[in-house]
């Protein structure tokens, strides 16, 4: 099972002190130097992540916050880093297929071959209307063909040299993407999706699907099932394209000494509404003593699941203990 964590962007995690000056830095003109403190913040936890053993970092797009660009992290984090790859997230609608097909391919480039992309269909209106030149679609359908579209031609660009393909959104005539990436046959792409179209999209054309579940920590008994249940329903549509795909979980760990701890922690979180991103990830039900984490990763991967994504509060503190104290019980 590869282990991922989230590259702590502001607006990926919890409130902490050194994230709240991050963002006071980013909010104010001309301060922030010598170097960028969010940008420093993440470096040093990705970099940490790499040592301890971490196969994968997820850099998330918060184009309305005010995070740091995820392509820009990306391309950063590659020359910073050797072995860790970097999954770097794009919203279909806002960023063109081609376009991406080139970044995808130099970022592979720039890293030695470890460049991954996350295709993120994506929720915020006001962020397509002001990135993405008014590209929100308010019909869901409509959402999700662009997405397979969007799937269709950056892979058709990476593997096919003319490229043509009739879209409604994308449409392609003799296509050529001069910039080849290392990875063949190219980067992996990774999505998530809870729809019948999305799921249909990533089973014929991705490498791998984040399964989807309830928020709440006492959820996770059901969520388990639900995932478990999910699993081979992808597995079932990836099979009758020809394929298989790899399944993920993106959770947040929470460790304590004892359950009831970890259970008081869950709750805080889930009732802080600036938290939203780790409160949802709390359904996952990695909270507890490392005992009890380690036997649920155990059961995650049992059942098939093939990428664990993590992110803890305090990032750093819960990185160092979940290298500590849990990862020998996994490993």
């Amino acid at each position: 099972m590869k282990l991922g964590v989230w590259a702590p962007l502001p607006h990926t995690i919890g409130k902490e002190p050194e994230v709240e000056r991050a963002l006071d830095d980013l909010t104010t003109p001309g301060q922030g130097l010598p170097v960028d403190r969010s940008y420093a913040f993440v470096r040093d936890v990705v970099k940490r992540a790499e040592e301890i053993g971490f196969d994968i970092t997820l850099v998330a797009e918060r184009l309305v916050a005010p995070d740091l660009e995820a392509w820009l992290v990306s391309a950063a984090l590659a020359v910073e880093t050797s072995r860790i790859e970097i999954m770097t997230a794009v919203h279909p609608g806002i960023l063109a297929p081609q376009i991406v097909a080139k970044m995808g391919a130099s970022l592979d480039r720039l890293s030695g071959g470890r460049a991954c992309i996350n295709v993120v269909p994506g929720r915020r209106s006001q962020e397509f209307d002001l990135f993405g030149n008014h590209g929100w679609l308010e019909d869901s359908h409509e959402r999700y063909g662009r997405v397979d579209e969007f799937l269709r031609v950056m892979k058709g660009l990476w593997t096919q040299d003319p490229f043509n393909f009739e879209g409604r959104f994308y449409p392609v005539a003799d296509g050529r993407l001069a910039t080849t990436s290392v990875r063949r046959p190219h980067p992996p792409i990774y999505a998530a999706s809870s729809s019948d179209a999305g799921k249909e999209s990533i089973a014929r054309e991705c490498d791998l699907w984040f399964a989807t579940y309830e928020p709440g920590h006492v959820n996770y008994e059901a969520n388990l099932k639900r995932i478990g249940a999910d699993i081979a329903d992808m597995r079932a549509r990836a099979a009758r394209h020809g394929r298989s795909i790899g399944f993920g979980v993106s959770t947040h760990v929470g460790c304590a000494a004892t359950m009831e701890e970890a259970e008081a922690q869950a709750r805080e979180i889930e009732s802080d509404p600036l938290a939203n991103v780790a409160a949802k990830a709390l359904g996952a039900g990695l909270i507890g003593p490392p005992r009890v984490i380690a036997e649920r990763i155990r059961r995650y991967e049992d059942m098939g699941v093939t990428c664990l994504m993590l992110q803890f509060h305090p990032m750093k503190d819960g990185l160092e203990r979940f290298a500590n104290d849990i990862l020998p019980l996994v490993r």
